[in-house]
């Protein structure tokens, strides 16, 4: 399997009906942060802030996944993710249940206030 190059590689390569819910999340990363960069970051598609990586999303057989590259920030919103599973780093949705676009907003400005702390 060769590794993807750009978003657009990778989602390319997902099943349509996950294809969606993930270009939504996309999309909803680049309103709340429209500065940030696309990248890829260990095989996913990943954004960068100021240098730094921000967050991630990825498919899996069976879920969709958001990493906001920090357990830190998954603690800090434990109950408003209580609808998901998640483990230290990863937040899992299905395209039936996707993340609510003011939580991925609140996720990201927390993420970015972490950041600048120096985490």
């Amino acid at each position: 399997m060769v590794k993807p190059t750009s978003h657009e590689e990778y989602l390319s390569a997902v099943p349509q009906e996950q294809r969606s819910a993930l270009e939504d999340l996309r999309r909803m990363i680049h309103d709340a942060v429209p500065e940030a960069e696309e990248c890829i970051s260990y095989g996913l598609p990943a954004f960068e802030w100021r240098g730094k990586k921000l967050v991630a999303y990825g498919a899996a057989a069976h879920h969709l996944s958001f990493y906001p590259m920090s357990g830190k920030t998954v603690e800090a919103f434990q109950d408003d993710l209580s609808g998901f599973k998640t483990s230290k780093g990863t937040i899992r949705f299905t395209r039936e249940t996707p993340l609510p676009e003011e939580l991925v907003q609140r996720m990201l400005k927390a993420r970015i206030a972490e950041m600048l702390e120096g985490g």
